[in-house]
């Protein structure tokens, strides 16, 4: 929700104050000095430090009370992976079947990587599915999922548009959607900022 761009207070109260589950990512974690910025890029380090200085005791606070999962529910939610919630990135087959394997929840959904995707695990054993590119529906019927809806503020598969999904639990459908937005109003803000340059550059070439 914070770490990269200029606006982390307003982003902060959407996510909390708009949704019945939210669960914090490695760079939350991070503003909110329960994991050390020293570990991240500098550019991210310096990013991360700036969010501080903009926020008040009430937003970190908030920021400090979330935890980077949520294994309750018809849906277990992680930021990274159910071995590892903060750093884990979940990319190649193997890495998704271990995932699934920790985890008892049918529909898992993670983060972390910024990338779209959608793996099934098959009562046979079978892994199918992989990183999805675009706009995309697919049917949940039978087996076991591991969802990841992309990233809405800094997509990484050279697509600009935000990134995100639709699960539907009474219709077991997942939608991938891509929404355009005002990339350059966003890079403006995060100059004016005075953040780093790279971070706005990037949201034009989906980085």
């Amino acid at each position: 929700m914070v770490g990269y761009g200029a606006h982390p207070a307003e982003c902060l109260r959407v996510c909390v104050h708009e949704s019945e589950r939210c669960i914090a990512g490695n760079h939350d974690l991070a503003a909110a000095g329960r994991v050390d910025a020293g570990t991240f890029s500098p550019q991210a380090r310096a990013a991360i430090e700036w969010t501080r200085t903009r926020m008040d005791r009430n937003g970190l606070d908030r920021l400090a009370a979330l935890e980077p999962e949520d294994p309750d529910g018809e849906v277990a939610l992680f930021h990274a992976s159910p071995r590892d919630p903060v750093w884990e990135y979940l990319i190649t087959g193997e890495q998704v079947r271990a995932a699934l394997d920790a985890s008892p929840a049918r529909i898992v959904m993670v983060g972390h990587t910024h990338l779209a995707g959608a793996w099934r695990l098959g009562d046979d054993g079978r892994l199918d599915g992989g990183l999805v590119r675009g706009e995309e529906t697919v049917s949940l019927e039978g087996g076991r999922w591991l969802i990841n809806p992309g990233s809405v503020g800094q997509p990484r598969d050279l697509d600009p548009r935000a990134s995100w999904a639709i699960l539907d639990l009474e219709a077991l459908t997942l939608r991938f959607r891509r929404t355009p937005y005002d990339v350059p109003g966003a890079q403006n803000a995060i100059q004016a900022a005075g953040l780093p340059a790279d971070l706005g550059a990037r949201l034009a070439e989906g980085r």
